[in-house]
């Protein structure tokens, strides 16, 4: 039989120095016809690509962008990675190198950030890490990592004529690879996908009967390419491309389309990488762990990889101010050949090293497991110098593209911007917001943030785009991870406005069901100004609104929407349609969750009169539209909302700060709605302050405050200055004994709060006028004097000298109010 009748399939643990050494070995030594790896297939045109003087780690992301779906996914390369290895080795060999997995925006990668993560299938897990778990115990081995350094890190080198190392090392990794998949286990729908597409790769170059055909793939994946590829047509591979996605429209301020776009986005581009990203305790499965010290591994062998490991945590630890003394290192020295020996190693592999880390630095009792004995991101509590050691090991590494390398639209899409705008990523910028220029600079910033650009901070400004307030501040730079993210955020559009836009509406779409964060949503779209956002997801926000379940959400929300709606001229988004679909939904929904008779939390109690006063604003502004014949008013019925106030202010089962909130709205309204809280004539200032005055006469001490801060905060115009009012309150503060007085003082405090410095001023100057004493200055009422007690204090004094007077009377004792007999 030909020495090619089959192929070569190296199963291999990604970014293993030990499978690097056997990947590259065995394509030298066996010079391929075809190198065949586990890699995007649809990236096999711009292979070229990767042979640019790239400063290692990169990784190939991928992404897709389909209607609601929006997802992207590495293959990430290091020096020490197989995959690498044979890319460098087949060309060197001549070979014909191709990537024959799907790609990575396939449904099989839906759940799948990292081709090169080091899982199985969920439902075949359970029995892999059993077998895991038996074969380390069997071994004397704590953790997988450590079992796989045994196994195979501990193996000698690997020649360039793969001579007897090389085939005891892949008889070692195929024996392993077929126990942890198991005889006949298909796997699941994706995984099974990815290895069809794979087999008909290798059936593909076997058909070619040019040579030998050598593959490399994750060794999960190589039992079952071994069986497949036989039964596989002999065509070349087509690369499957993505469904199309769904009709969708973007309109503009003025509600026309100004889009559609059925297709979806998709595509690869080379990025640069780090070592901390590649790290597996970061919380990414992607193989390997401890990247860094694999480097070593790969460049200097086991004595010098633990050579540069102790210098570096040594290192480390004194820096952080942690005990790491010559006589500590000696000891960790002497450990670490002490446990190899023990182990059977050949020489002291990463976990004995870390294992005589820990015995020589860690004092005290340990409040976590030694991190390199399990998978995933550090525990709490686990030692300090534990944490350091780790992040020696892992490593602060970053790659960098090579000049040229191709790059998607956005990058300069974002470069011409910042450019145009005058705003180098260096230093920090001020921002006048009243300025036309300055704010167009700040929606370019809003944008990069929107995308979360590593880089671009904004240390100060007002939270509301409608604050009023006129400064803004951020801090540039262009820390080594910003190009990385800037060209993976190419996924959402190929110039920054669309890309922001696309960003913003996933993120919108994330918020289904929660109006706090969906209005948060479109006060960023004010800040970037990015008005147009697609008809799918005007549906959406109108379907969230109705899943509201609470006023005390929906309503504030909803008076940042329509204040942006009305006032946004500046930011470009007054009359957006994603506003109006909000507005009016929310008006509707905040109407029916005001009818049912909820009580009001203290906490709640500040949100609730907000949601009030956003109702509020909407009708007083509605009306204005249809009194001045505006072209296209808000679709709502300013008179449903009036009739749910006046059942919301005469229903006793109601709380009493949603009653005055109410009954205020009405008064404050009554002038162009035309009638009153209970069905009377509220046109008057006088017949107004009577009905909030037989409000408040309906109310206990304990709720008088409640209901008053409601009148306030919706009419303080109609009430606060009408004569009638200061002295209906003053007949009822009056009427209130010191007990009561003290119980409602609190809440009457928090109810005047809600009028201007001014407003307040003007109420004590009438409360003076009635007792007489107009010669005061208001301040008599409005400041406590130097020295006196709060009034509050001064009421419990008065009733204990009450109290204490009536017992002294009662043993006849004293007469009066208090004087001794």
């Amino acid at each position: 039989m030909a020495p090619h009748a089959d192929p070569v399939i190296l199963g291999v643990r990604h970014h293993s120095p030990a499978c690097a050494r056997l990947v590259a070995a065995r394509i030298r030594a066996l010079r391929p016809a075809f190198v065949l790896i586990e890699g995007p297939a649809d990236f096999n045109a711009r292979l070229d690509e990767l042979y640019l003087p790239h400063r290692l780690p990169v990784a190939i992301y991928s992404y897709l962008g389909r209607g609601d779906t929006h997802r992207g996914s590495w293959t990430p390369f290091a020096e020490h990675s197989p995959e690498w290895q044979a890319l460098q080795a087949g060309r060197e060999a001549g070979a014909q190198v191709r990537f024959i997995d799907l790609p990575a925006w396939h449904d099989a990668f839906a759940h799948l950030e990292n081709r090169y993560a080091d899982a199985a299938d969920a439902e075949h897990q359970a029995r892999a890490e059993a077998y895991e778990r038996a074969l380390a115990e069997n071994l004397s081995v704590q953790g997988r990592d450590a079992l796989w350094d045994h196994l195979f890190e501990d193996a000698g080198p690997v020649d360039a004529q793969a001579g007897l190392e090389g085939e005891e090392l892949a008889l070692r990794l195929s024996t392993y690879f077929g126990h942890l998949r198991g005889e006949g286990e298909t796997g699941s729908l994706g995984n099974q996908a990815r290895e069809q597409m794979m087999a008909r790769w290798i059936a593909w170059a076997m058909a070619q009967d040019q040579g030998p055909v050598l593959v490399v793939c994750g060794g999960y994946h190589a039992p079952a390419l071994s069986r497949l590829w036989r039964n596989m047509p002999a065509s070349e591979p087509e690369t499957p491309r993505p469904e199309e996605g769904p009709e969708g429209t973007i309109k503009n301020i003025a509600n026309h389309p100004i889009t559609t776009r059925a297709s979806a986005r998709f595509g690869s581009y080379i990025v640069p990488y780090t070592f901390r990203r590649l790290d597996a305790f970061a919380g990414y499965a992607s193989g390997m762990p401890s990247p860094q010290y694999y480097q070593w591994l790969w460049e200097h062998g086991a004595e010098g990889a633990a050579r540069e490991a102790l210098r570096g945590v040594m290192q480390r630890l004194r820096e952080r101010q942690l005990s790491a003394s010559t006589a500590d290192l000696m000891a960790v020295h002497a450990r670490a050949l002490g446990l190899a020996r023990l182990r059977g190693h050949r020489q002291p592999l990463r976990s004995d090293w870390l294992d005589a880390l820990a015995g020589a630095l860690v004092k005290e009792a340990l409040d976590a497991p030694l991190p390199w004995t399990y998978r995933g991101p550090l525990r709490a509590g686990t030692d300090p110098v534990l944490v350091q050691a780790m992040d020696v090991l892992a490593g602060d590494t970053a790659g960098r593209l090579a000049p040229g390398t191709p790059q998607p639209p956005l990058v300069a899409s974002v470069r011409a911007e910042l450019a145009a705008q005058g705003l180098p990523l260096r230093g920090t910028v001020t921002l006048d917001l009243l300025q036309e220029g300055d704010r167009a600079r700040s929606r370019v910033l809003h944008r990069l943030a929107l995308l979360q650009l590593p880089g671009v901070v904004r240390t100060r400004g007002p939270a509301l785009a409608l604050s009023g307030e006129r400064a803004e501040g951020w801090s540039l730079s262009e820390p080594l991870e910003q190009q990385a993210a800037l060209i993976e955020a190419g996924a959402w559009g190929a110039t920054l406005e669309d890309a922001a836009r696309a960003r913003l509406e996933d993120r919108l779409r994330q918020a289904r069901g929660r109006i706090e964060p969906l209005a948060e949503g479109l006060n960023r779209a004010a800040w970037a100004g990015l008005a147009a956002l697609s008809g799918g997801l005007l549906r959406d926000i109108g379907d969230a609104i109705a899943q509201e379940a609470r006023f005390e959400a929906l309503a504030p929300a909803l008076g940042l929407l329509h204040t942006l709606l009305r006032h946004g001229q500046m930011l470009g988004m007054a009359g957006a349609p994603v506003l109006r679909v909000a507005v009016e939904a929310g008006f509707d929904r905040a109407l029916w969750l005001l009818e049912a008779p909820a009580a009001v939390a203290t906490a709640d109690t500040e949100d609730h009169l907000r949601g009030h006063r956003a109702l509020q604003r909407i009708v007083a502004d509605t009306l204005a539209d249809l009194e001045d014949g505006a072209p296209d008013p808000l679709a709502l019925e300013p008179a449903r909302a009036l009739a749910v106030w006046q059942r919301k202010a005469a229903d006793p089962q109601a709380a009493p700060v949603s009653r005055g909130a109410a009954l205020g709205a009405v008064l404050a309204l009554s002038g162009r709605l035309g009638g009153g809280a209970q069905g009377g004539d509220a046109a008057t200032p006088e017949a107004g302050v009577e009905q909030a005055m037989d409000l408040l006469a309906a109310m206990t001490a304990a709720t008088l405050g409640d209901a008053l801060a409601g009148l306030l905060a919706l009419a303080r115009e109609a009430l606060a200055t009408e004569p009638a009012f200061a002295a209906g309150m003053d007949r009822r503060i009056r009427a209130l004994d010191d007990e009561d007085f003290v119980q409602a003082l609190p809440a009457l405090r928090a109810a005047f709060a809600w009028l201007p410095p001014r407003e307040r001023g003007q109420l004590a100057g009438q409360v003076l006028s009635l007792h007489g004493a107009q010669h005061l200055p208001r301040r008599t009422l409005t400041a406590a004097p130097q020295g006196a007690l709060p009034p509050e204090a001064m009421a419990r004094a008065r009733a204990g000298e009450a109290a204490a007077a009536a017992r002294l009377a009662a043993w006849g004792i004293a007469t009066g109010t208090g004087a001794l007999s």
